[in-house]
């Protein structure tokens, strides 16, 4: 895995990737989750896929908590849906489409398993904007970016913005 960790942007090949799981959880794996996490608060951002920054392994971070000031990160490894339900809409941003913004539908209440980061398995509700950001993140690792979900006029009107506004066009 790499040292210098970047954000992956929009037509970054391993963006459109499925990741592949984790084998083994050990402390390489915990240490560039930790670089992760840093990235992560450095941008202020609700969570991070490992394929956002180039791997394309099957784990992410996220953090909800800290828009209120409370950090407390949580580890997903190799996570799984188990059942969803409902829906509902939020307006999301991703960092690997920096400066984009898109109302999209997600699942309500989901239920989920995963591994920690210390390898033990946990099974959660997750619900608002847990279930919102589990859901992006877990896209990522399907290669889906949340673009994929927009209308397709909205998808004509993101790639017109894109066009103009791509970070290796300014």
């Amino acid at each position: 895995m790499e040292e210098e960790l970047k954000i992956r942007i929009l037509g970054d090949p391993v963006l459109r990737e499925k990741a592949q799981p984790v084998t083994e959880i050990n402390g390489e794996l915990r240490d560039f989750i930790g670089k992760m996490a840093e990235m992560m608060y450095k941008v202020k951002g609700l969570g991070l896929a490992a394929n956002q920054v180039g791997v394309a392994k099957r784990f992410f971070i996220m953090d909800i908590s800290q828009k209120e000031g409370k950090p407390l990160l949580e580890v997903y490894i190799n996570p799984e849906i188990i059942e969803a339900e409902g829906i509902t809409e939020y307006e999301e941003g991703c960092l690997s489409i920096p400066g984009y913004y898109a109302k999209v539908e997600r699942y309500a209440k989901l239920f989920i398993k995963a591994y920690d980061i210390e390898g033990k398995p946990f099974e959660r509700e997750l619900t608002g904007l847990h279930a919102i950001a589990f859901q992006h993140e877990y896209d990522h690792l399907e290669g889906i970016l949340f673009i994929d979900k927009l209308s397709p006029l909205k998808k004509e009107l993101f790639k017109k913005w894109w066009k103009k506004n791509a970070p290796s066009k300014k």
